[in-house]
């Protein structure tokens, strides 16, 4: 057993990589799809995974999720449960692409790195790190309103792209996420703690942008993924349905970011000093 992430490819074939030009073009985003997001802030319904591998990915969740895994070492960060309230629970990982062959494979899904590429002007794509947020039945945590960049700044410039995708069916019931439309164009926003207080952001935003404030359900099929703007404002309520959901979040950034930090930029991956280029094992080219 060892890290996946000297592999900058992909190692198994859930997930086969075009071959040609007219290979790639299924996967291709509509010029008014890249100009939704342009304008919102995000582009939703996009489909990214067949049964078969959702049936993978859930199958290698459950055995990543498991904290006597023997490669558990390798992740970034492992919260069992992030909430604040300790009646609910918000599973929430980093680094589980290290670890399992399906994570590490969907990476190099072309259907991500198509849009994402493409919704970061068409350049270069590089991973930044990976996520699963998961909410059991009947006591799922919330994940408070934030801008993902305001945890991210210690790379620059910002050049980011977050892609959430559902393992479950996502709905209203059982806490899919919600945006902000436009909050894109707010600027850069104190953050408040993820799994705290859902509203924890609203002693960080002027009166104008409360009134504009109006978030809306991205409901989503299992499979069926959601890109986002680094800074558009989004969350998710708790799940008090009988159903679990359960999803991995997918962030990049465009080729050329640089490190902000002379710190870890991830727990366990080596320092890349201020002024420096993000790239090497952790931070693999995707296209």
């Amino acid at each position: 057993m060892q890290d996946l992430s000297q592999y900058h490819h992909p190692i198994t074939d859930l997930f086969p990589w075009p071959k040609t030009e007219k290979e790639w073009e299924p996967y291709r985003l509509k010029n008014e799809q890249v100009e939704f997001f342009k304008e919102q802030g995000y582009l939703s319904g996009i489909k990214l995974l067949e049964p078969h591998q959702i049936e993978v990915l859930k199958k290698e969740l459950d055995e990543v999720a498991d904290p006597k895994h023997p490669l558990h070492h390798l992740f970034h960060e492992f919260h069992s449960n992030e909430s604040s309230d300790p009646n609910t629970v918000l599973f929430h990982s980093l680094g589980h692409w290290r670890i399992s062959k399906a994570f590490h494979d969907v990476i190099w899904n072309p259907a991500f790195v198509m849009a994402a590429s493409q919704l970061l002007g068409n350049k270069k794509v590089r991973f930044w790190h990976d996520q699963l947020f998961c909410k059991p039945a009947h006591h799922g945590g919330v994940v408070a309103w934030h801008q993902d960049y305001s945890y991210w700044t210690r790379t620059v410039e910002m050049q980011h792209l977050t892609c959430w995708c559902g393992l479950d069916d996502a709905t209203t019931e059982n806490g899919c996420i919600y945006y902000v439309p436009k909050s894109h164009k707010w600027g850069l926003l104190d953050k408040p703690a993820l799994a705290g207080d859902m509203n924890g952001l609203m002693a960080y935003i002027t009166e104008e942008q409360k009134a504009e404030f109006k978030p809306i359900p991205i409901e989503l099929k299992a499979g069926y993924a959601t890109f986002h703007h680094p800074l558009l404002v989004h969350g998710s309520y708790e799940n008090r349905s009988e159903r679990s959901r359960r999803a991995f979040v997918l962030n990049v950034f465009a080729d050329g970011t640089i490190s902000n930090t002379d710190e870890e930029l991830l727990h366990g991956v080596p320092i890349i000093n201020k002024g420096k280029k993000m790239e090497g094992q952790f931070f693999p080219l995707l296209n």
